[in-house]
């Protein structure tokens, strides 16, 4: 059976480009792969002849050749298949590899030492939970952490093996890294197992990390708090992570705070609410207060007549909003407060008021809604 035209398989015109030719392969590959077509022979034939059809014209001198003779001018290029050389496909992995994950397989990633394949990886990131005062919140304050973390040796820098002789080639890769692999009609480039693509082997551990590449480190770092911050509130230190493997950047450590409980206040928010008792008379009469806030003494006055759960608010003495102007306040919740027990002499002063207050034994006027409720029942 004749071949067909190769530019006729992949949908092309013979000015065809570069990118164009990469675009029409890359949509039969994806159309007719095996992995998407299993068991379909006429698709695994498709998939191959496109694979063919690429191989030919993305190489210069092969395009040239078959422009001019057609077939016969490259027919003896890799046995018939003149698309399978490994060096033409050195791009597999950026036509097909995002697709099907063959990244690694077709010698995608970072080259590593010795030739070999192994991807540089951000470190871990980190968390450590740090306690503070409410006072702390609202002031901002500086703190002295120590944090935990893998870091590495210094000795092996990172190799976990014998400064001196502790390394050896891999035999499997032999110091390349990656081994060569035949699947059918392919030839794949593929991470040597054995090394994890480093291309050498520890043959003699390091004495300081025992073979690890890294040793734990209490690392002792300030972290500076602003005014402003909550319960769950997250500080990011860059690069106080994890270390990283292969060359990769450190990761992040992030603390998050967490605010203890005060004897006094209770923030909402941005305001503090602290509640203060007062008596009876204090109620009827009006008084003056001294409330200690985290500013100093505020004196406040409650107004005669004021009711129990009556609010009085201290402008701008709360907490602050974080990275921003402005604070919140301080809100005064009053407790009027009923004496238990009375003395002879309050008994008599209580009951001589009893006489001369007025006395509202009628039942509250109900609401408009109440109201509107019981026409309709």
């Amino acid at each position: 059976m004749s071949k067909r035209d190769y530019y006729e398989v992949l949908g092309l015109t013979k000015g065809a480009d570069e990118a164009a030719l990469k675009a029409a392969y890359r949509k039969l590959a994806l159309q007719y792969h095996p992995d998407r077509n299993p068991g379909d022979k006429a698709a695994e034939e498709k998939f191959k002849e496109a694979a063919e059809a690429y191989g030919v014209l993305a190489d210069a001198q092969k395009r040239a050749a078959y422009d001019r003779f057609g077939h016969q001018g490259v027919s003896g290029a890799a046995g018939g298949q003149a698309g399978f050389d490994p060096e033409t496909f050195g791009d597999f992995s950026d036509i097909l590899g995002d697709f099907f994950g063959f990244g690694d397989l077709f010698g995608g990633g970072r080259r590593g030492g010795g030739g070999g394949r192994t991807r540089a990886r951000q470190g871990e990131h980190l968390r450590y939970d740090l306690e503070i005062t409410l006072e702390d919140a609202i002031r901002g304050m500086s703190a002295e952490i120590q944090v935990p973390r893998a870091e590495q040796c210094g000795l092996c820098k990172g190799t976990g093996a014998d400064a001196n002789d502790g390394l050896t080639q891999c035999a499997t890769c032999k110091g390349r890294g990656e081994v060569l692999l035949q699947q059918g009609f392919l030839t794949i480039r593929q991470t040597c197992r054995t090394c994890s693509g480093r291309g050498q082997l520890i043959r003699k551990a390091c004495a300081k990390c025992a073979g690890e590449g890294f040793q734990r480190i209490d690392r002792k770092l300030r972290v500076t708090i602003p005014a402003g911050v909550d319960n769950g509130t997250r500080l990011r230190l860059a690069n106080e992570g994890q270390s990283g493997t292969n060359g990769g950047p450190p990761g992040d450590l992030f603390v998050v705070l967490q605010i203890k409980e005060h004897s006094v206040f209770e923030r909402r928010e941005n305001d503090l609410h602290c509640t203060v008792s007062i008596n009876v008379a204090q109620a009827a009469l009006g008084t003056e207060l001294d409330v200690l806030t985290f500013d100093g003494l505020d004196r406040v006055k409650v107004p005669e007549g004021a009711q129990h759960g009556e609010q009085i608010r201290i402008r701008n003495k709360g907490v602050p909003y974080l990275n921003s102007g402005g604070r919140g306040d301080v809100i005064v919740n009053i407790h009027v407060k009923v004496p238990g027990k009375l003395s002879r002499e309050q008994r008599k002063l209580f009951e001589q008021l009893r006489e001369v207050l007025p006395t509202d034994t009628e039942p509250q006027e109900r609401g408009l809604f109440d109201k509107v409720k019981d026409y309709f029942m």
